[in-house]
């Protein structure tokens, strides 16, 4: 399959003498959606700066939609739709107009009722007259994400879109979301929202200080990193894990009041029945348990903090 997106070695080293990124390569498949996740300063933006054209890097390559983003920049940014952090409109300008020029920029004749079609996804369709000045933070973002939207791009960057807004635009934007990578339209998002990487990503990368450490599709990464976990409300505490459980990967918590067991659900065979059965030998009861699946965030603040 021929990637939409395809980086190679991309350098970022600032004046200062800041390193971004670091010999990053990444490909991205056309209609996926791509959740890149990392710490504050991790290089998520300075990433997707690069890749729309902002920020020139330092070494490396781009191609975006078969276009060199630097000796095609032009052809390769008409393909691209850009959701930037910062909230930057024209105050003064309606809804209506500042979105239709935003289609204009990119060398696109005008079309209302595509216009139209993406201010009522968005609930913009009754504030297409009033002026951006009047808009709440929310609305704001969502003309935002249709002037990202105006010029039909193949490639939509989100880059944090749904940071300090509400629950219902963040349902309205991933139901587009969908619709747009049914419609074959590639996403790539940078989240602080794990759950929505969780929930929304095809394939998921990890960032931190610049390097990218982890590429893998969100399933396979659960099952290759996710762990599980028995924890077992005891009866009566316990000053320390007996010697005779070494055999189980345990941990007292609560005050001595939780055994919690780790484990590989891929591996785990027979663990379980043996624990059980050597308590009860020993004569620890419990009257409660419980298992839980590693999340996504686990498994994130596992790769950061190995790193």
């Amino acid at each position: 399959m021929t990637p939409v997106i395809s980086i190679s070695k991309l350098t970022k080293t600032y004046a200062s003498g800041q390193q971004a990124l670091k010999r990053v390569d990444l490909e991205i498949h056309k209609g996926e959606i791509f959740a890149l996740l990392g710490p504050n300063g991790a290089g998520k933006t300075t990433l997707i700066s690069i890749v729309c054209g902002i920020v020139t890097p330092t070494e490396g390559s781009i191609v975006a939609a078969g276009h060199d983003i630097q000796r095609d920049y032009r052809a390769a940014r008409v393909k691209i739709g850009l959701v930037p952090q910062e909230l930057s409109t024209d105050a003064f300008e309606s809804v209506w107009a500042t979105v239709s020029f935003s289609r204009g920029l990119f060398g696109h004749p005008p079309k209302p009722a595509y216009i139209e079609q993406v201010l009522r996804e968005l609930s913009l369709w009754d504030k297409r007259k009033n002026m951006i000045m009047t808009l709440s933070g929310g609305m704001k973002r969502r003309v935002m994400i249709a002037k990202a939207l105006a010029h039909e791009p193949q490639i939509l960057f989100l880059d944090e879109p749904t940071a300090g807004v509400d629950v219902e635009l963040r349902r309205d934007m991933w139901a587009l979301v969908r619709r747009l990578r049914d419609n074959g339209v590639t996403i790539i998002l940078t989240t602080h929202y794990i759950d929505e990487a969780e929930e929304m990503a095809d394939r998921i990368g990890v960032i931190n200080k610049g390097e990218l450490i982890v590429v893998e599709e969100k399933t396979k990464l659960m099952k290759k990193l996710g762990k599980k976990q028995l924890t077992l409300n005891l009866l009566e505490p316990l000053a320390a894990v007996p010697p005779e459980l070494r055999d189980w990967r345990l941990a007292l918590n609560a005050g001595g009041t939780e055994l919690e067991y780790t484990f590989d659900a891929a591996e785990e065979r027979a663990g379980i029945p043996g624990l059980l059965q050597r308590l009860s030998d020993l004569g620890i009861r419990f009257k409660d348990l419980n298992t839980r699946q590693s999340s996504l965030e686990d498994i994130f603040v596992s790769l950061v903090s190995d790193r």
